[in-house]
Formats: structure tokens, C-alpha cells, sequence
């Protein structure tokens, strides 16, 4: 054995050398954990590269700063409504009674080393978070990336943003000041035009009268450990989701359904994560350190009888005050009970309509019967009408949130707050609907351009004169990658209810889901929402003689 031993490490020239301690330690996590095969697998997985896609690492790695400076912040602030008189740093408060949630918060804006600016991070990461999952979202609808298999991950997306909305509401609450006090007061007054259950809503919320010493100290835990607990399980579910379908792709030569176009995860997509997120992060750092954004010392403590001048919340809930702000009060007495309708719309409003989003994929998903899979993203103008709809809920928030800041928009351009008002409410109904209208007639003209650059090439510049006198511009054919990105698109037929009687002479039944199907289908994607793609004939026709002027 010895002497076989000696002729096997001749042979290799040398012996193999034992195995190091990182070896070791990845052969032991292997064995118990499978990391290699799951590594194999994922680590090379290819990622297309498009600058929109950047949107998602925003809100992913804004979350990441929340968390970060939230468990700093959680270290110095005391979540307790107990009344107690000031006396710190800030004197112009010296002497002033408040709660001492928010004379932790002073503290922490004056005492604690780097408070402040990590206050102000935290405050500009939570808003940039809810903006690029706004955005990000849109993008996902206007391209249609929601379509099967990735349903799932839109409801996952659209839950993190309603998450993220009620997440910054109980934090903007959390320090107790004028401002913040005067948000969740607008909140109790909604949960108190509830039917019958509003009342019991609102004591069981604030443990009896309003604004009681428990809200605050039954927010910070809702606020720091439960609601931040299911969005990280969330994004975990959403990026595991993102990994295991393949990534959406804008069309483009060497792109299908089948076949990604990108950057291996490992090591190029890493590489260029780690840099934007250290970007993100610098960027929320830098907007903390010079723009001031919640002086809560500048407002004062929270007291019931005063309201601060310009109160506006954040602009994720502008949407819900400019409902309630241009909602005439109407009121229903009956059986001595006060329906107020002029809160309790809005109210029930806001959720519907957010409902109706994270519903959509499902909703077009029965309108089409499409139960293909789709990879490739749709152009937003090769889809006017579910374009035309995300513009006009976009419009619509921004008249409501000109709505919701009406005083503000009344003193700084000097206008009356009820002519502001009146628009408003006239807006409501005029403007998604404008919108709409202007935003499918620019889709349809655009795809009729599309249709002209596919057949007669693009505009040089170049003139020239024909030999009869007259002056033409020359027109340069498209390269092949631009033929395909303008023509990939399908234009199948829309769903049609079909004869009403088979060839037997039998009438068919015919319910009223499915009238009412096939009427959205032709309105959404009928012959009136497309402009014809040009056929083979027609582009041969066009290119095969002199015709390139």
C-alpha cells in the first residue's frame, strides 16, 4: 500500500493537499443546509438590465434604512402618554406640559448624539419608500408585468404599499406633537362615522375618551414589531417570487417568452446591488442632513383644542383628506342616530378604490381568458385603454390631493379656498375622464407613427430633389432590432359571446357575466383600441422598389 501510494503521488506530480477551514466549513453548511445546489442554481441566473427596474431596489433598500435607523430610534424614544413638564435643551418648551412620548422626542432631536439626522433619515427613507412602490407599481401596471404567472407577486406589492401607508401613519403619530395629533384626530373622526360600530371602534382603539393616554403606546409596538414583521416576510415572499419566475423583459431582438436577455446575478448583478444601494443610502443621508422635514419643536405638544395652521399629513394620505375635504357634510338622522355621510363616503371610498388596483390583474385576466404565460412586457402605447386607466386614477389623485391641501393652495396663490373647493369637486368627475380620452388618443397616434417608421423608415434629414422638380426628405430603413422591438406585439382577436344559435338551431344560453365580458373586452382591447401592425405584403411592398422618401 505504502509503495502504491508512492507510484499514485509520482504520478500526479503531487500530493492533493488537504482541505482548508472555509473549504471545510462550506463542505458542513452544504451537508445540512443543500447550499450548493441551490447556489448552483440561482447564483448564475440571468438579469435584464433596464434603468426602470432600478424603481424595486429603491423601495428595497428605503426599507432596509427604515429598519436600520428605526432600531437606533427605538433605543432613546419612550412610548407613553404619562403628562410630565419640560425642562431640557430646547427653552423656548421649558415649563411647557406634554406627554413624554413627545419630550423623548425632543430629546432625541437635541440631546442624543446624531439623533436629529437619523430622525430625518427615517423620515425621508419612509417617504421614498411609499414613492417607489407608487412607482414602481405604476410601472408594473403600465407594462402589464402583472399578468400570470406573477399575480401573486402583485397582490404581495400592493399589500406592502397599504402596509406601508397605515406603517408611516402610526410613526408620523408616534411623537405626539401638534401636527401628528392633529392627523390621528382626523383618523378617530373617521372611525366615528362608521355605522354603529364606530363609536365602540374608536374607544376600543384609544381605550375610552379621545385622545386618551393608550393610542400611543399601543401604536410604537404596531408600529416597530408587527407591522414591519409581515412586510419583511412580505418582501422575503415577493423577492423569492421575483427568483423563481424569470425576470420581466422589455421587448427587444434575442427576447421571448423563453429566453432572458441580462446579467448573470453573480457577480455582475451583486456588484452593480451593492453599489446603488450604498447610492440610496447616501442619497436618504444627504437629504437628512440638509432638508428639514418634521420639526416637531417647531409645533409643539399635541392638545386637543388647537389645530395647527397648514396641517397637512403626508402625501400618500393626501389622497383620503382631499376625499373628506371636498365631500359636502351630509348628515342622516334616523332612530336617533347621526349618519355622516360627508365622512363616511370618503371613508369607504379610499379602500375601495385601492381594492379595485390589487384586484385589476384578475379582473383583466377574466375579461381576455388569456391563461398564457407572459415574460415580455407590453409598450404602454400597444395598450391605450388600460394606459388611458392608470392616468386617469393618477389625475384623480392629484386633484384630490390639491383637495386635501386646499388651504395651502388658497394662501400661497392667493385664491378663495371655495372656489378651490368647487373645483375640486368638479374636477373629480371631469379630469380622470379628460385623461382618459387624451391619454388613448396619444397611445393610438403613437402606434399609428410606429406603424409608419415600420414601413417607411425614419427621417434623415436629407433632401432631394426628383428629376420632375420636386423635393422629397429621404427616409432610412429601420435596423431589424427596431422592426422587432415595433412589431413584436400580438394583436389577437378580443373575446366574443359568438352566434347566439348553434348549428343545430339551438339558442345557446347566454348569462350576464358574460355579456358583461365580452362588452369590457371589446372596449379594452376591441378593434377601436389598436392600430393595425403592418403584415409582411405590406412592408415588402413599401421596401421593395424605390419608395424611401
Amino acid at each position: 500500500m505504502d509503495g502504491a501510494r508512492s507510484v499514485n503521488g509520482r504520478a500526479g506530480g503531487r500530493s492533493s493537499a488537504p482541505p482548508g477551514s472555509g473549504e471545510k466549513l462550506a463542505d458542513w453548511a452544504d451537508g445540512r443546509l443543500g447550499l450548493y445546489g441551490l447556489a448552483k442554481a440561482n447564483m448564475r441566473k440571468l438579469f435584464p438590465d433596464h434603468p426602470s427596474f432600478m424603481l424595486g431596489e429603491i423601495c428595497l433598500y428605503s426599507f432596509i434604512v427604515i429598519i436600520l435607523t428605526g432600531i437606533y430610534l427605538t433605543l432613546f424614544f419612550e412610548p407613553s402618554g404619562v403628562e410630565v413638564v419640560y425642562n431640557g435643551s430646547y427653552e423656548p418648551l421649558n415649563g411647557v406640559v406634554m406627554t413624554r412620548a413627545f419630550e423623548s422626542t425632543l430629546d432625541i432631536s437635541f440631546d442624543v448624539r446624531g439623533g436629529l439626522l437619523i430622525r430625518q433619515i427615517h423620515h425621508w427613507a419612509a417617504l421614498v419608500f411609499v414613492t417607489g412602490m407608487l412607482v414602481h407599481m405604476m410601472r408594473v401596471f403600465f407594462t402589464g408585468a402583472y399578468r400570470k404567472p406573477r399575480e401573486v407577486n402583485w397582490v404581495f406589492g400592493w399589500t406592502l404599499l397599504m402596509l406601508g401607508i397605515i406603517t408611516g401613519l402610526t410613526g408620523y403619530s408616534l411623537p405626539d406633537d401638534l401636527l401628528s395629533g392633529t392627523g390621528i384626530r382626523f383618523a378617530q373622526g373617521a372611525i366615528l362615522s362608521v355605522p354603529i360600530v364606530g363609536t365602540y371602534l374608536s374607544f376600543f382603539l384609544f381605550g375610552g375618551e379621545f385622545p386618551g393616554h393608550d393610542i400611543i403606546p399601543r401604536l410604537f409596538p404596531i408600529h416597530v414589531l408587527l407591522l414591519p414583521g409581515i412586510m419583511l416576510g412580505l418582501v422575503t415572499a415577493h423577492l423569492i417570487l421575483v427568483f423563481y419566475h424569470k425576470h420581466t423583459q422589455y421587448p427587444g431582438p434575442g427576447r421571448d417568452e423563453k429566453t432572458v436577455v441580462g446579467m448573470p446575478f453573480l457577480p455582475v448583478y451583486t456588484a452593480k446591488a451593492g453599489g446603488f444601494f450604498f447610492l440610496v443610502f447616501g442619497m436618504l443621508a444627504f437629504m437628512g442632513g440638509i432638508a428639514q422635514i418634521n420639526p416637531v419643536w417647531a409645533f409643539g405638544p399635541y392638545r386637543p383644542d388647537l389645530v395647527t395652521t397648514g396641517a397637512q399629513p403626508d402625501w400618500y394620505l393626501g389622497f383620503s383628506e382631499g376625499l373628506i375635504r371636498v365631500m359636502p357634510g351630509w348628515e342622516i338622522n334616523a332612530w336617533g342616530h347621526t349618519l355622516q355621510l360627508g365622512v363616511f363616503i370618503p371613508f369607504s371610498l379610499f379602500p375601495l378604490i385601492l381594492a379595485a388596483i390589487g384586484a385589476y390583474p384578475f379582473i383583466e385576466a377574466w375579461i381576455t381568458g388569456d391563461k398564457r404565460e407572459h415574460h415580455i412586457l407590453d409598450r404602454p402605447r400597444n395598450v391605450p385603454v388600460r394606459t388611458g386607466l392608470g392616468v386617469a386614477w393618477l389625475s384623480l389623485y392629484v386633484v384630490l390631493l390639491i383637495g386635501g391641501g386646499n388651504d395651502i393652495v388658497a394662501t400661497h396663490l392667493h385664491l378663495s379656498i371655495n372656489a378651490i373647493t368647487w373645483f375640486v369637486r368638479i374636477a373629480v368627475f371631469v379630469v380622470p375622464v379628460l385623461a382618459f380620452v387624451v391619454t388613448k388618443r396619444v397611445c393610438l397616434g403613437l402606434q399609428r407613427r410606429d406603424r409608419d417608421k415600420v414601413l417607411h423608415g425614419r427621417e434623415s434629414g436629407i433632401i432631394r430633389r426628383l428629376p420632375h422638380g420636386e423635393y422629397v426628405e429621404v427616409h432610412e430603413p429601420l435596423a431589424q432590432a427596431q422592426l422587432h422591438t415595433l412589431t413584436q406585439h400580438e394583436q389577437n382577436g378580443h373575446y366574443e359571446i359568438g352566434p347566439l344559435v348553434d348549428a343545430n338551431g339551438v339558442r345557446r344560453p347566454v348569462t350576464a357575466s358574460m355579456r358583461v365580458r365580452a362588452r369590457l373586452a371589446r372596449a379594452m382591447f376591441g378593434p377601436e383600441t389598436q392600430i393595425p401592425k403592418p403584415t409582411v405584403e405590406e412592408y415588402r411592398q413599401i421596401t421593395s422598389g424605390d419608395h424611401q422618401h
